[in-house]
C-alpha cells in the first residue's frame, strides 16, 4: 500500500461480543498554547461501512461510507472538513472522535448465492483527523491501539436484509468526554473491548472522488390501511430506495416490524420478486414517550432511522405498532436515498404518458446510482451489471453529471478485468467470481456486458469532451478486444461462447430469459464491430495509432464475415427487430442493405401492433434505427404503444419506476411468474436518450457539445417538448410547438457553443450564444397518437 496516510485501520478484539455494528472511540485533549482551531479534516475510511461522530453529533449526512469498490485492490478514503465540530471546544478540553461499523458491501453478504463476507472477515475502521491550530500547529488524531470499542444499539445489519436496532441499548455517553456506559438488556450485554490493527494487505487507499451517498428525499405516507389478512399496510405513492424513519412510543420492549416491498399482489404485500432478501426493519422501543409504565426515563419516544441498510419499496407492512392508523400516518417518513448527481437534464411535452414514463427513469435512475450503477436495489442482487449501464449511459449523462461517478466505477471495470485475464466480468465489482452464477457457465467475454468497457467511457468522452477517460481505458478496452478476438469462430464470428443476446425479449419464457428470437451470434458479432470501430477511433484520438490500425482491422474483418455468414438479400439471419436494429445503428451493413433492413425493420414493428419485441439488447437502439431509415412514424407508435409490451404500458399500471420486464406485473395486477422480476430497472428506460435527441430535439455534434444539432422530429400527435442539458458550457434548451400551420422553435446556447438547426421544410441554419426562435412549415403529415 502506497499513500499520503499512515494510520492503521483497527478493529474490534471481541467484535463477536459487540453485536453487529461496533463503535470505534477515541478521546483527545486539544493541544493547548496555539490558539484557536483554525481549521480542521477527518479523513475517513472502513472495511464495511463507517458513520463518524466528533463533537457529539454526526460529522456530515454522507451515507454507507466510503462506498463499494473493488476491495481487492483499492479502498476509497472520504475527507470531510469538521472544523464545525471543534470551533466550540476550547484548546486544552477534551473530546470525542467514534466511528460506527456497519458490514456493508465488505462484510456483508451480497448476490444471490447466500454467502458474504467476501472481502473482509471483520470490520474495521480507519480514521486521521488533523486540527491546525491559529499558530499553524498542526495537531493529529488517528485510529491506533489506544482506541476502544464499545457495543452499539444496533443489533443486526444486511443490505439485503435490514437493519435491528435496540433503543434500550441506547446510551450517548460515547459521544462525550469521560466513561461511556454500554446497557445491558434482554441477553445483550454491554461490552466494552480493545482494538486491534487489521492489516489491509497490498490494496491501495485512493482519494475520494464521488458524489456522496446521502437523503435526497423525504416523503410522508399517501395512505395507510388494513389488508385483508389484516395486515397494516403504508403506501408511500412511488418507488423509492432508501427506508422508513419512525418515531414511536410504547411499552419498553415492543417490537416494531416493517417490511417492505414495491408492489401489492392480490391487495397483500408482494414480497416474491425480493427472493432471499428480507428488507425487515425491527426496531425495539425504549419505553420513551410512552407515559405510565415506561421503564425509561426519557419522556421522548424513540426515533430510528437505519442508516447501514436501504431497501427499494413503495410500501411497508408495520407489524406490532402500539397506537392508532392515524398515528401511523405522522409516525413515517421515508428517507429517500442515492448518489448525490447534479441533475443536468430535462424532458416534458404534451404527452402526459411520456411525461410520466420520463420522470421513472430519472426516478429509477436516482435509486440504482447508489454508490455503483446497479441492476435493481431490492432483491438479494443489487449488483452493478455491466450489461445495464452499457445501455443505459447515455441516457444517465444527459440527465446527471455522471463523470466522476462513472469515470471512478470504470476504474474498478479495469481492475477486475486485469485480475481475469483480459474478461470484463458481468458485474463490477465482480462479487459473482466468490458466488458464481451458475446458470451463466464461466464467465468469459460477453456482448454488451464486456462491452460495457468500450461503450461508457465513450459516452462519457461524447457528453464531456474530456478525452483523459479514453487515455485512462484505453488499455481496458484494448484488452477486450483481444480477448474477443481471441474467441471468434474461423469464419470470424462471434459465436463461440455464452452470450446473453437479446436478455428479456418479451416472447421469452418468464424461466428463461436468455432465449430471445435474435441470434446470439449476430448480436455478439455486431456488438464487437461496434466497439473495435469506438476503440480506433478513441485510440486515434489519444495517439495510439498502433492501438488503432489494430482495431480497425479487427473492425473490417467482423463487418465482412457479417456481412457473408450473416446477411441475404437484405435479410439478417433470425430476421427480427432487434438483428436490424443493431446493425443499422451500428452502421455494419451496406447502404443498399441497410435501406433493405430499414424497410423490414417498419414492416416487424407494424406486424407486432407496434408493441415492443427487443430485449435488452435492441431496445436502446429500435426507434433510432426505424427514424435512421425514414420509419419516424413506426418510431412514435411504439413509443407511444400502452398495450403491454410497451414503454408506457407500465404507466398506465401505475408504475413510478422502468420495470425489469416489460410485463413484471400482468395486467390482471399478478406479478409475473418468473423468479427474476424487479419493479426499478433501468436499462429498458434507455430510449429516453432517442427522446431527449429525437422528439426534443437536442443533440452534441461534437463531444462535450462544443456544437450542437437542434433538430426536433414531430411526431404522435404532440403538439410541443422541450428538453434542456446543464452541458460543460453551459445550458442549452430547446422547446418547440405546433402553433397555426407552423412548427415553431425556440432554442437557448451559451457563448461560444454554435448550434445547426434543421426543420423540416427549412434551410438549415447556425447560431451561435443567445437565444433564437425559428419558424417552419408544419409537416404535411403528423400521426395521431
Amino acid at each position: 500500500m502506497t499513500s499520503t496516510w499512515t494510520a492503521p485501520f483497527i478493529a474490534a478484539d471481541s467484535d463477536s461480543d459487540l453485536g453487529s455494528a461496533p463503535i470505534l472511540r477515541r478521546e483527545f485533549t486539544l493541544d493547548d498554547g496555539h490558539g484557536a482551531v483554525r481549521s480542521a479534516t477527518l479523513d475517513l475510511s472502513a472495511l464495511g461501512v463507517v458513520e463518524a461522530w466528533l463533537g457529539g453529533d454526526r460529522v456530515s449526512d454522507h451515507l454507507l461510507e466510503p462506498g463499494w469498490t473493488s476491495y481487492e485492490w483499492r479502498i476509497r478514503v472520504v475527507s470531510h472538513d469538521v472544523t464545525g465540530h471543534l470551533t466550540g471546544t476550547a484548546p486544552g478540553s477534551a473530546a470525542v472522535l467514534a466511528l460506527v461499523l456497519g458490514r456493508g458491501w465488505a462484510a456483508g453478504r451480497l448476490a444471490w448465492g447466500g454467502g458474504g463476507g467476501w472481502y473482509t472477515d471483520e470490520r474495521a475502521g480507519f480514521a486521521e483527523l488533523r486540527i491546525t491550530f491559529e499558530d499553524g500547529h498542526v495537531q493529529t488524531v488517528a485510529t491506533d491501539t489506544d482506541w476502544q470499542a464499545l457495543s452499539s444499539a444496533i443489533t443486526d445489519d444486511q443490505l439485503y436484509d435490514g437493519q435491528d436496532i435496540d433503543a434500550r441499548l441506547r446510551d450517548a455517553s460515547f459521544l462525550v468526554p469521560g466513561t461511556p456506559t454500554t446497557p445491558s438488556v434482554d441477553g445483550h450485554a454491554g461490552t466494552t473491548t480493545t482494538v486491534h490493527t487489521v492489516d489491509i494487505g497490498e490494496r491501495e487507499l485512493v482519494a475520494d472522488t464521488v458524489p456522496p451517498v446521502r437523503p435526497l428525499a423525504e416523503i410522508a405516507p399517501v395512505d395507510v390501511w388494513t389488508s385483508p389478512s389484516g395486515a397494516t399496510l403504508v403506501d408511500f405513492g412511488v418507488n423509492l430506495v432508501g427506508w422508513l424513519r419512525v418515531t414511536a412510543s410504547g411499552p419498553a420492549g415492543t417490537v416494531l416490524t416493517i417490511r417492505h416491498a414495491e408492489v401489492l399482489e392480490h391487495d397483500e404485500l408482494g414480497t416474491r420478486p425480493l427472493r432471499t432478501a428480507k428488507a425487515t426493519d425491527h426496531f425495539t422501543l425504549s419505553g420513551g414517550g410512552s407515559g405510565s409504565g415506561s421503564s425509561s426515563s426519557s419522556s421522548d419516544p424513540d426515533v430510528f432511522e437505519p442508516r447501514f441498510t436501504f431497501h427499494g419499496f413503495r410500501y411497508a407492512q408495520v407489524d406490532g405498532w402500539p397506537g392508532s392508523l392515524d398515528d401511523l400516518r405522522t409516525a413515517l417518513t421515508a428517507v429517500q436515498v442515492g448518489s448525490d448527481l447534479t441533475r443536468t437534464g430535462s424532458f416534458r411535452s404534451s404527452h402526459d404518458l411520456l411525461n410520466t414514463f420520463h420522470e421513472n427513469v430519472v426516478r429509477g435512475m436516482q435509486g440504482n446510482f447508489l454508490s455503483v450503477p446497479t441492476d435493481c436495489p431490492q432483491r438479494d442482487e443489487r449488483l452493478g451489471w455491466t450489461g445495464d449501464i452499457a445501455a443505459f449511459a447515455p441516457t444517465a449523462s444527459y440527465l446527471f453529471d455522471t463523470q466522476a461517478f462513472l469515470g471512478d466505477w470504470l476504474r474498478d471495470l479495469a481492475l477486475e478485468q486485469e485480475h481475469a485475464d483480459g474478461v470484463i466480468p458481468f458485474v463490477v465489482p465482480d462479487v459473482l467470481k466468490y458466488s458464481p452464477a451458475e446458470d451463466f457457465g464461466k464467465p468469459d467475454a460477453t456482448a454488451i456486458w464486456s462491452d460495457a468497457g468500450v461503450w461508457v467511457p465513450w459516452t462519457l468522452y461524447q457528453a464531456y469532451g474530456d478525452t483523459a477517460v479514453l487515455e485512462e481505458q484505453l488499455p481496458s478496452m484494448i484488452a477486450h478486444l483481444r480477448r474477443v478476438r481471441d474467441h471468434l469462430s474461423p469464419q470470424g464470428l462471434w459465436d463461440t461462447v455464452f452470450q446473453f443476446g437479446d436478455w428479456l425479449d418479451p416472447d421469452a419464457p418468464p424461466e428463461d430469459a436468455a432465449k430471445a428470437k435474435a441470434d446470439p451470434g449476430v448480436v455478439a458479432t455486431v456488438c464487437a464491430f461496434r466497439s473495435a470501430t469506438l476503440v480506433a477511433e478513441a485510440a486515434t484520438l489519444t495517439g495510439h495509432e498502433a492501438e488503432a490500425t489494430e482495431a480497425r482491422e479487427l473492425a473490417a474483418g467482423l463487418q465482412a464475415a457479417f456481412r457473408e455468414h450473416y446477411v441475404t438479400d437484405g435479410r439478417i439471419l433470425s430476421d427480427c427487430t432487434t438483428v436490424y436494429a443493431l446493425a443499422i445503428v451500428f452502421g455494419i451493413l451496406s447502404s443498399a442493405d441497410e435501406e433493405s433492413a430499414g424497410d423490414r425493420l417498419a414492416e416487424l414493428a407494424a406486424a407486432s401492433g407496434h408493441r415492443i419485441s427487443t430485449g435488452f439488447a435492441g431496445t436502446p437502439f429500435i426507434t433510432d434505427a426505424l427514424t435512421q431509415t425514414g420509419h419516424l412514424d413506426d418510431a412514435y407508435a411504439l413509443l407511444l404503444q400502452t398495450e403491454c409490451p410497451s414503454w408506457l404500458y407500465p404507466v398506465t399500471m401505475g408504475a413510478t419506476t422502468v420495470w425489469e420486464r416489460w410485463d413484471s406485473m400482468l395486467p390482471d395486477g399478478t406479478i409475473n411468474p418468473g423468479e427474476m422480476t424487479s419493479f426499478n430497472h433501468y436499462a429498458l428506460g434507455a430510449v429516453a436518450d432517442w427522446m431527449h435527441r429525437t422528439v426534443g430535439g437536442l443533440a452534441p455534434l461534437t463531444p462535450g457539445y462544443e456544437s450542437v444539432l437542434i433538430a426536433p422530429q414531430p411526431g404522435g400527435g404532440l403538439t410541443w417538448a422541450e428538453t434542456s442539458v446543464e452541458s460543460v458550457h453551459g445550458r442549452i434548451a430547446v422547446r418547440w410547438e405546433l402553433a397555426d400551420g407552423s412548427l415553431v422553435l425556440r432554442a437557448t446556447v451559451p457563448e461560444g457553443v454554435t448550434a445547426v438547426v434543421r426543420l423540416p421544410g427549412a434551410d438549415e441554419q447556425r447560431r451561435t450564444g443567445g437565444t433564437h426562435e425559428f419558424r417552419a412549415p408544419l409537416p404535411s403529415v403528423v400521426p395521431a397518437a
